[in-house]
């Protein structure tokens, strides 16, 4: 069984929960980040900055 991105409501990590529903890529991006393990997200924030511009860090 495959599911898609887009069918995909909750990510849950030992560091939080995302909640993904309606979210473009960007904000999924950020929501991602924020549960992943601290020592990767400075990594993966300047990998998202570079996919999606300027306006990924201005996101809330």
């Amino acid at each position: 069984m495959v599911t898609t991105r887009f069918q995909t409501q909750y990510v849950a990590t030992e560091w939080g929960i995302a909640y993904l529903r309606g979210k473009n890529l960007a904000q999924r991006a950020k929501a991602l980040i924020a549960i992943a393990h601290p020592d990767d997200r400075e990594e993966l924030e300047k990998a998202a900055c570079k996919r999606f511009g300027y306006s990924f860090l201005r996101l809330k």
